[in-house]
């Protein structure tokens, strides 16, 4: 039988952490950042990343394992989970994978296989050079042309992606959507995956109201020690909450531009996420509006009773 697995999705400030622990508090599991960017250590608030009191001593993986300087791969990201979903079942408890981005959920559940012989880094360093000289611009209208299908997915800004997709066909000589047709289709676990949805208006104005909580935490400050370290061109600083305040280290824009284009970013994110999951896996949605939260998540523990038992 396949190892059952539950997770956990939904946008920033909808009400993931509060229901992860109560889950596991319900059903003896243990909790799987599915974030990738809550893996490097001294990025806390940006990431909002669950403290120590949030986890009411349920033990959480994923968090704080290596440094800022250090790139972490989708196919990092899906070692790293295989072997706590491993050792969390080894104990007879439920493994909960909470957060994360569509794509990466999707390469755990189905077990995408990438190429390490793909990984050029000369080439890589060209590409990022064409962007400071030219603009990503010129990259991504050759994306549009090499594979078009992955173009679609991929925000034009989004330099990473655009530079793993070229790098890809670069060095396979295969685009990165035929590839991804070919990977397997069957689930590797018995996965339950929970997403919580909520009115865009309300939606937008907690994202809006959460990023005004981490400026007053001290974001500006968390991202400025990063930018001092000389991290600017580092994978660790191209996260929303940290990429935005760039410009304005660098003088190109005021501080409340930069804010803005960070609430601006987050909900663009969000409805990206939104649009992923809703197309490409199979998500239960649970709609929480300002009064309902008690019920729904009881309907959630209900429903997640049932899975588990079957």
């Amino acid at each position: 039988m396949k190892q059952k697995v539950i997770s956990i999705v939904g946008p920033t400030a909808v009400g993931k952490t509060d229901l992860s622990i109560e889950i596991a508090k319900t059903f003896n599991g243990e909790i799987i950042s599915g974030d990738s960017m809550q893996v490097y250590k001294d990025l806390n608030i940006g990431t909002a990343k669950i403290t120590e009191k949030e986890r009411q001593g349920i033990p959480h993986y994923m968090i704080d394992t290596i440094d800022p300087t250090e790139d972490f791969t989708v196919s990092d990201f899906k070692h790293h989970v295989y072997h706590f979903i491993k050792k969390i079942a080894d104990k007879e408890k439920i493994p909960l994978i909470v957060g994360g981005s569509g794509h990466y959920i999707q390469a755990v559940l189905y077990d995408y296989q990438f190429s390490e012989q793909s990984t050029d880094e000369q080439y890589q360093k060209y590409l990022e050079e064409t962007i400071k000289a030219e603009g990503i611009e010129v990259l991504y209208k050759r994306l549009q042309l090499i594979d078009p299908i992955q173009a679609k997915k991929i925000h034009p800004n989004n330099h990473r992606r655009v530079i793993r997709a070229l790098e890809i066909y670069e060095t396979t000589g295969k685009r990165m959507s035929d590839q991804l047709k070919e990977q397997n289709k069957e689930a590797l676990f018995d996965m339950k995956i929970i997403g919580l949805d909520m009115d865009r208006k309300i939606l937008y104005e907690r994202i809006n109201h959460r990023v005004d909580l981490m400026m007053e935490e001290g974001l500006l400050e968390e991202v400025k020690s990063l930018y001092k370290q000389g991290l600017k061109d580092s994978q660790s600083m191209t996260g929303i909450g940290y990429k935005e305040f760039i410009p304005y280290f660098e003088g190109d824009v005021d501080l409340d531009t930069a804010v803005e284009t960070l609430k601006r970013n987050t909900r663009r994110f969000a409805k990206r996420q939104f649009t992923f999951f809703r197309n490409r896996l199979p998500v239960s949605w649970y709609t929480i509006t300002k009064t309902n939260r008690k019920e729904q998540y009881k309907k959630i523990i209900e429903d997640l009773a049932g899975f588990l038992d079957a």
